[in-house]
């Protein structure tokens, strides 16, 4: 019985270490302008962006949008983000990851990674919350 227990848990705690939610942060240095050039993706759900936009402007940033998706020097500091959903009895953000260049340098990223929480209930995220999260922890 004890053995059976063992095994059990053994195995519970692997299956759970195994659908594993990420989220890693590398904060921005001090920016010397408020402008963020926010490169449009437009393979991002349109709902992504405007969130975005909003957060920024909340921290007191001026987004500018730019359709320059190869050119990270097109103003002193410029973002790019990526983000995909997943559907799994709701549709939820499975990923997302915000870069920013200081004069086309990476200075700073955030990323949200639950594509390996496929058993973890955690994923059901409200999207928006995360996006300002992130953004806010990005940004100094």
């Amino acid at each position: 019985m004890k053995t059976t227990w063992l095994i059990t848990s053994v195995l519970s705690l692997l299956l759970l270490t195994g659908c594993s939610i990420k989220q890693e942060i590398k904060p921005v240095g001090m920016l010397e302008s408020k402008e963020v050039c926010i490169i449009q993706n437009p393979a991002v759900l349109n709902n992504f962006l405007p969130v975005y936009q909003q957060a920024l402007i909340e921290k007191g940033y001026k987004p500018i949008l730019k359709q320059s998706p190869d050119n990270v020097n097109v103003c002193p500091i410029t973002s790019t983000y990526t983000a995909n959903w997943r559907w799994d009895m709701a549709l939820y953000m499975a990923y997302a990851n915000i870069k920013v260049y200081k004069n086309g340098v990476l200075s700073g990223e955030a990323t949200y990674d639950s594509l390996s929480g496929s058993a973890n209930m955690g994923k059901f995220i409200n999207g928006e919350t995360k996006i300002k999260e992130l953004v806010g922890q990005l940004y100094p």
